[in-house]
């Protein structure tokens, strides 16, 4: 006999999500040419993505936090997390912003999809998500990448174009731009999501 799904398998985390917001890159050194340009963009960023964070967690959404892991293959998230907030690093500000809480999922990429290479995909087939709101760093590259592999599994995407970030304002808007046009995303501001309408959804 097959024994029983464990029903807590996750902990505090929801175990089904009609949708989900992925965090990308935030806990970012930013240690890298063009990173000081970044930081001015990622800290008014950073802001306005942990009030849509707290919006999500008030609407049962879970959050995934999908991280570079750097080229350091013998690292783990819990010691990303504690270089960039704890050390020396330009990023600082940004991840002790969006510090992760103990009932975040997080997979950690090796390139700039958060799909390649990594267990998301499998992590939301079990969570049951179809929407996936889309945010963090950069919007011109590990963003864009990620949308298109999400575009491809065709779930549904929203990128609230004031939660993401890159080094050139004007190539943000030209991703955003992008993403609308080719892959069908929904850009919006994040004060205009619909967060409970996206949760109706899961109990329809």
């Amino acid at each position: 006999m097959t024994p029983a799904r464990n029903p807590d398998l996750h902990g505090n985390a929801p175990d089904s999500a009609s949708a989900v917001l992925l965090l990308i890159d935030v806990i970012n050194h930013m240690d890298f040419e063009g990173g000081d340009r970044l930081l001015a963009q990622a800290l008014p960023m950073a802001e306005r993505l942990a009030a849509l964070k707290r919006r999500a967690k008030a609407a049962g959404i879970p959050t995934v936090y999908a991280n570079d892991n750097w080229g350091r293959w013998q690292s783990d998230f819990a010691t990303l997390v504690r270089h960039c907030t704890d050390g020396a690093v330009r990023g600082r500000a940004v991840a002790r912003a969006l510090l992760p809480d103990d009932d975040d999922y997080f997979v950690l990429k090796p390139k700039h999809s958060a799909f390649f290479a990594t267990p998301l995909e499998t992590l939301l087939k079990y969570l049951g998500a179809r929407t996936l709101i889309l945010t963090g760093i950069a919007t011109d590259s590990c963003v864009l990448f990620t949308a298109a592999d999400a575009f491809l599994r065709d779930f549904e995407l929203i990128v609230p174009e004031d939660c993401v970030a890159a080094i050139e304002p004007d190539e943000h808007r030209h991703a955003l731009r992008y993403m609308a046009r080719v892959m069908d995303v929904t850009v919006a501001a994040s004060g205009a999501l619909d967060l409970a309408g996206l949760c109706r959804r899961r109990a329809a």
